[in-house]
């Protein structure tokens, strides 16, 4: 009667493992009928009307797919069930499941660790409460539920890294080695931005369904020739890695490999994050000789490390993969390094916020399957004359007709208020639509809200409320990203 899945949500769609083999189970009688036609549509016409990513089956990587995993988590979600759950709160069982090789480090800086697809992730680090005694800023004292889960050493660690430098551990990022001689025309296929770029470009592109749905976003850098590392969502790389798998050509030309697991990867960002680049490696990381969007191979204490000068808080600096058994020693010789330039460690609470403020879309939350990258703010990142790419037909068609709602960046009158997410967004007794993302903004010190907004409402400077639980906060629609809009600091 009650089935019980390790996130507490069901098991709809495709199996990776055997095709054909359709899901539909952990099924409540009061969602049946909605489930019965979701997966209908999705069987029929390839996918649903409706976003499924959280109860699509492929969701669950190879370590929650086992039996012991499940029993802990599923008698977990039982348990807490009938409570009110924060969207911070963490689950207590089979934890520990996936360590980056930084995890000893980070122990010893009395990181704050969430979890997330097994990996666990510092979100806050105490060792920085010092921190605060720089900081009289209002968003020190927040109260009640927003506060619940979070530490105002998120907001030190944010300030600390926009203004000196901060490594962060994103080790858990899924991370695909596609390779063979069909490789570029598959991604050419598959992606709607242009692939055909120099070795050593990094191109960020969305994959789309055939209704032009943005089905997930990428970083693609081509390695070699023949070769690329694509870079997707964490908790969602297996679902990502099914669709590649179901859209590969027949006849051997491509390969596709799950390296996540076998790479670390710290990014060290921040004005500063060139001064200690070139303290810790002979090679040149100056603009001229090291762009933006650019990646290759450089030496750091001896070891062989791929640096991609990319940036998704908005600061100069690099993504350092670095095979796990050399991790530690990637750490100790940029710690060292980095620390009389003030160089710290931060978590993905500071990692979330400043991202906001930058305003780069996330996966699972501003984008997915309800939304075409017209809508999202991504038209930028669509290369229509590249040749055929799956959802152009689907995108052509919005273009003709319009869109009717565009992702909106909205900011809190009041400096002190902050929302957590999916909250009413409200003109009057109207709701317009729910919010997306939402954060604080420590370096702009505003509340920051991200939502998708009718057309007639989304110009700049209209008023609207958004509905925190009895409370509405005033807000208004602002031009974005709110940091730094030319991005003259990540290309500096």
């Amino acid at each position: 009667l009650f089935s019980f899945t390790p996130d507490a949500m069901p098991l709809l769609g495709e199996s990776d493992e055997v095709r054909g083999f359709w899901s539909a189970e952990a099924v409540w009688v009061a969602h049946a009928g909605g489930i019965a036609r979701a997966v209908a549509e999705w069987i029929v016409e390839g996918s649903p009307s409706l976003d499924l990513r959280e109860c699509d089956i492929n969701r669950f990587h190879p370590h929650a797919r086992t039996r012991s995993y499940s029993l802990a988590r599923g008698v977990e979600q039982y348990s807490e069930g009938p409570q009110v759950h924060h969207p911070l709160d963490q689950m207590y069982t089979s934890r520990d499941m996936r360590l980056s090789p930084f995890h000893a480090r980070e122990n010893a800086l009395g990181a704050v660790f969430f979890e997330s697809a097994g990996w666990e992730i510092p979100q806050w680090y105490e060792a920085n409460g010092s921190l605060l005694d720089a900081y009289e800023e209002p968003w020190r004292d927040r109260k009640g539920w927003a506060a619940r889960n979070w530490s105002p050493i998120v907001g030190a660690e944010h300030r600390t890294a926009r203004e000196r430098a901060a490594i962060f551990d994103v080790t858990a990022i899924t991370k695909l080695e596609v390779e063979g001689p069909g490789t570029l025309a598959f991604l050419q296929h598959l992606t709607a931005n242009q692939m055909d770029q120099p070795v050593g470009r990094v191109t960020y592109t969305s994959v789309l369904d055939e209704q032009g749905a943005i089905m997930c976003d990428l970083t693609v850098t081509r390695l070699e020739t023949d070769r690329f590392m694509v870079m997707t969502s964490t908790g969602y790389g297996y679902r990502d890695l099914k669709w590649f798998r179901d859209h590969m050509p027949d006849d051997d030309s491509v390969s596709i490999e799950d390296v996540s697991s076998d790479l670390g990867c710290l990014c060290l960002w921040g004005p500063r994050a060139r001064d200690i680049m070139a303290a810790v490696s002979d090679d040149d990381f100056s603009n001229y000789a090291f762009p933006y969007r650019g990646a290759r191979y450089v030496t750091i204490v001896g070891v062989r490390v791929l640096a991609i000068r990319l940036s998704y808080v908005g600061e100069l600096g690099w993504e350092l993969y670095v095979p796990n058994e050399h991790g530690a020693a990637l750490w100790d010789a940029l710690w060292e390094a980095g620390r009389p330039h003030g160089l710290i460690a931060a978590g993905s609470g500071a990692f979330t916020s400043m991202r906001i403020e930058k305003g780069y879309r996330l996966w699972g939350t501003d984008i997915h399957t309800e939304y075409n990258p017209y809508e999202a703010g991504l038209g930028f990142a669509v290369r229509r004359n590249k040749g055929d790419f799956i959802g152009e037909d689907a995108l052509v068609a919005a273009r003709k007709t319009g869109i009717g709602q565009m992702l909106c960046c909205l900011t809190l009158e009041d400096p002190t208020a902050v929302v957590m997410g999916s909250e009413p967004m409200m003109l009057g007794d109207q709701v317009l639509g729910f919010v997306t993302s939402a954060d604080y903004g420590y370096t702009i010190g505003k509340g920051i809200v991200y939502g998708y907004l009718p057309i007639a409402y989304s110009e700049p400077g209209t008023r609207l409320d958004i509905m925190y639980f009895n409370e509405r906060y005033p807000a208004t629609v602002v031009e974005e990203p709110l940091y730094d809009p030319d991005g003259a600091k990540m290309r500096a």
